[in-house]
């Protein structure tokens, strides 16, 4: 895998002697962005702070040719370092932005995703509240699920339940997974519930003489023991 979560397929139960795991790697989400000019170099500090898989553009609303032009702007930026970009929901706008994909929420909005993006590009499944509705997005086809994520009124579930659903997932599917970071402290805790890529959202963003210092310790608790190396 390089520059963006690969695609797998689902199975029953990991093999007794799997391969070694991969080392996880940092997934970002960005805050809202209304000014991509403005966003640009904050997120070319994150980008240039540690391995990054991916990055989430969540798009301020707007009128579609103002959200493609957002997203064009930032694009380069991204693509240039071998990071693939996702459009927040706007499946329809993938293409015409020249995104890499979309990261979209519940199954609703999934099944129009899968319909209008694969073969050819990303699509990332969040906002599962039940894991039959995960099961059934990896089977359809979704490149990763996504467990932790804030809902739109910036609530999730307990921490305790996030890591169980990881290690849950881990333990019974291939099928990539993206655990959402709240803090710093959770990245080491989500990589040993079995997270293949952890998510930081809006904390990192908020300060940005921190952002590249952030994402580097972030990473530097992607390592995994030695035993699950």
């Amino acid at each position: 895998m390089t520059s963006q979560p690969k695609t797998s397929q689902p199975k029953t139960s990991r093999p007794k002697h799997a391969e070694p795991r991969q080392a996880p790697r940092l997934y970002l989400v960005t805050p809202r962005v209304e000014d991509a000019q403005a966003f640009s170099a904050p997120l070319a500090a994150a980008l240039a702070a540690g391995d990054i898989a991916a990055v989430l553009l969540r798009l301020a609303e707007a009128d579609e040719r103002t959200q493609i032009n957002r997203a064009k702007v930032l694009a380069p930026i991204v693509q240039d370092k071998d990071v693939a970009l996702l459009l927040g929901g706007h499946a329809e706008l993938v293409a015409r932005a020249g995104a890499d994909g979309a990261h979209v929420s519940g199954m609703a909005e999934f099944t129009v995703a899968i319909e209008l993006l694969k073969p050819e590009r990303i699509v990332g499944a969040g906002g599962l509240s039940t894991r039959h509705d995960a099961m059934a997005a990896a089977e359809a086809g979704a490149d990763y699920v996504m467990f932790g994520e804030p809902d739109d009124a910036g609530q999730r579930p307990s921490f305790e339940a996030i890591v169980e659903r990881v290690a849950w997932w881990a333990d019974v599917f291939e099928a990539p997974c993206v655990a959402f970071a709240a803090t710093i402290e959770e990245v080491a805790l989500l990589v040993k519930a079995g997270a293949d890529f952890v998510a930081l959202g809006d904390g990192l963003w908020r300060d940005p003489q921190t952002i590249a210092a952030t994402v580097t310790r972030a990473a530097a608790h992607l390592r995994l023991p030695e035993s699950a190396v």
